[in-house]
């Protein structure tokens, strides 16, 4: 039967989950150049209407339809057919809820991928690459992991979104980003964030939209979403303060850019065990996790060479690796009897689960990508040219600019852009001659 109570829970985690990507929007925002900044917004907000579309005529039955053969779901629940007004199996809520709170789910995903290709790719490609994305590679690994696939029945655990949308999102976006080739002028040129202020308002937003996130994962207003409450607070708290700690000692400053990406990096290693560990061990993931991402930060990612623009892969895709494999370690039936014992609690078969797991979605991640970017580069060029990437793209994508107290002069290089009707449309005259637009 349905609980009010239950299902008040799980509605509200999942406009919890919603309002993370608006965040996510503003985290990554602030990050990017001011002439990016309308571009990077634009990618997260456009994401949650067109992926919410997909995923309720298609990634919903594909995710979540009856098994089939351990790889995809059936065609059962095409369009929602067949859910109507039902209550969730073996739940306490309306499925049309949990079909709403994976929507979230399913929409953050490919949100994050944008961080590692920002300031670089064209809208018409980057539209195209996330809705095959969404399709071919984040709803089979989404059924895999939660819809009774094969690393269901190997016995992996992600409680909410570890190998799902971390590792996944985080490798696919490190693939991208070597494909599309570094920003122009990087290492040469200064890219700071142009609005500090902005990320730590997404990064609050994405905090507070976690515990939805990650309490919400319980589906159900119990014992087990407060746990997995505290066990986010604790790991966010913790890997803030590593992260700062290890910064300062390294370049004598604290930064507010360090903490905002720290809390974040807490957040992505405890999501895959909140509901399988208990406190004082999601703290020591935290604390642990906020060091391994603050290292691939700043230091793999200059070793390397990849142009990771705002560190998808060094935070997400490193930080949700270590949390998959730290639930093989910590994890315990005495927080969730549903889940299994980990390496510290006598048992070794979920830790082998979890490094097989992971190692499938690096695979997935990285070959799909590549074939995603081949076929949609041959249809049409995802990587602005020089020319568009110096003007910036809100100007050149979007025609807008982020701020009115910015102007741009007709240069020959923007007038490219415009072609020789520029001069005689009010719009693209307005953008350029009047001061203050």
């Amino acid at each position: 039967m349905i609980d009010t109570g239950d299902t008040a829970w799980v509605l509200i985690s999942a406009a919890l989950v919603f309002l993370m990507t608006p965040g996510l929007g503003f985290f990554y925002g602030g990050m990017v150049r001011s002439k990016n900044v309308l571009t990077t917004i634009m990618q997260s907000f456009f994401i949650v209407a067109m992926i919410s579309v997909e995923w309720l005529i298609l990634g919903y039955t594909m995710t979540f339809g009856a098994d089939v053969g351990g790889f995809i779901g059936s065609l059962e629940k095409f369009g929602l057919a067949n859910v109507g007004m039902n209550v969730l199996e073996n739940g306490t809520i309306p499925e049309l809820a949990f079909v709403a709170f994976q929507c979230m789910f399913a929409v953050i995903t490919p949100a994050l991928i944008t961080g590692a290709f920002a300031e670089r790719m064209k809208f018409r490609a980057f539209t195209l690459f996330i809705l095959l994305w969404a399709i071919f590679i984040y709803n089979p690994m989404a059924h895999w992991v939660w819809g009774g696939g094969f690393l269901a029945q190997l016995g992996a655990l992600d409680f909410a979104g570890g190998l799902v949308i971390h590792i996944l999102s985080g490798v696919s976006g490190l693939t991208l980003c070597i494909l599309l080739g570094k920003r122009r002028g990087y290492g040469k040129t200064a890219m700071l964030p142009h609005n500090l202020p902005m990320t730590v308002l997404g990064a609050a937003l994405l905090w507070f939209g976690w515990f939805g996130f990650n309490a919400g994962s319980a589906l159900g207003a119990n014992a087990l979403a407060a746990n997995a409450f505290i066990a986010s607070q604790g790991a966010a708290a913790a890997a803030t303060v590593s992260w700062v700690l290890l910064e300062w000692v390294r370049s004598g400053k604290p930064t507010v850019l360090g903490a905002a990406s720290g809390c974040i990096a807490g957040l992505v290693a405890i999501t895959p065990a909140a509901g399988f560990v208990e406190p004082m061990p999601a703290i020591f993931i935290g604390f642990v996790g906020g060091a391994v991402c603050y290292g691939a930060v700043a230091v793999l990612k200059e070793k390397m060479g990849y142009d990771d623009s705002l560190d998808a892969f060094g935070v997400h895709g490193l930080g949700g690796t270590w949390g998959s494999i730290a639930t093989g370690l910590f994890a315990t039936t005495s927080v969730n009897p549903a889940g299994a014992d980990g390496l510290f609690y006598g048992d070794s078969h979920l830790l082998m689960a979890q490094v097989i797991s992971t190692i499938v979605a690096y695979v997935l991640a990285i070959a799909g990508s590549f074939v995603l970017y081949k076929i949609v580069n041959t249809i049409t060029p995802m990587r602005a040219d020089d020319a568009e990437e110096t003007a910036g793209l809100d100007i050149v994508e979007h025609g807008e600019h982020g701020y009115t107290g910015e102007t741009f002069s007709a240069s020959p290089m923007l007038s490219s852009f415009l072609g020789d009707a520029a001069e005689s449309s009010s719009l693209s005259s307005t953008m350029l001659e009047t001061p203050g637009k």
